[in-house]
Parts: structure tokens; sequence; C-alpha cells
């Protein structure tokens, strides 16, 4: 996901996202403890969009904005 796709996200489809994304790097990492991983770059892919979201959620809650939508990431 892009810079400019997440900011247009609300503060709560941000964190849905992130939830789908942990979801996703925790079973990628349960197939690479297993050996079964078929694409190991999409482990650093994944961990890098959750940071790139949770950069975006933690600057939008500084500015103030989406208070009504963030919860407790």
């Amino acid at each position: 996901m892009k810079i400019k796709e997440a900011r247009e996200l609300t503060g709560k489809e941000r964190l849905e996202k992130i939830g789908d994304l942990s979801q996703e790097y925790f079973n990628l990492k349960f197939q690479l403890a297993t050996g079964k991983i078929e694409a190991p770059g999409r482990l650093r892919i994944i961990k890098r969009g959750i940071a790139r979201l949770k950069t975006i959620e933690r600057e939008s809650v500084l500015m103030g904005s989406d208070k009504a939508n963030t919860e407790k990431v």
C-alpha cells in the first residue's frame, strides 16, 4: 500500500487494515517456521505496510484529526 492510499483511509479503515496485515504476517511467519513459505519477500512488504499504517495513524492522533475514529492500537 502506498502512503497516499493509506492517508486517504479513515482511522477505522486504517485500524482494520492493520489487523488484516498483522494476521497475514502471522500466517506467513508460521509458514516460514514450517518451511512451506512460497514468497518470503512478502514478509518484508507486509511488515513495512504495517509500519506505514501505524505511522500515519500516530500522525493523525498527534495532529488531532480522526479522534472520533481512532482506538488504542
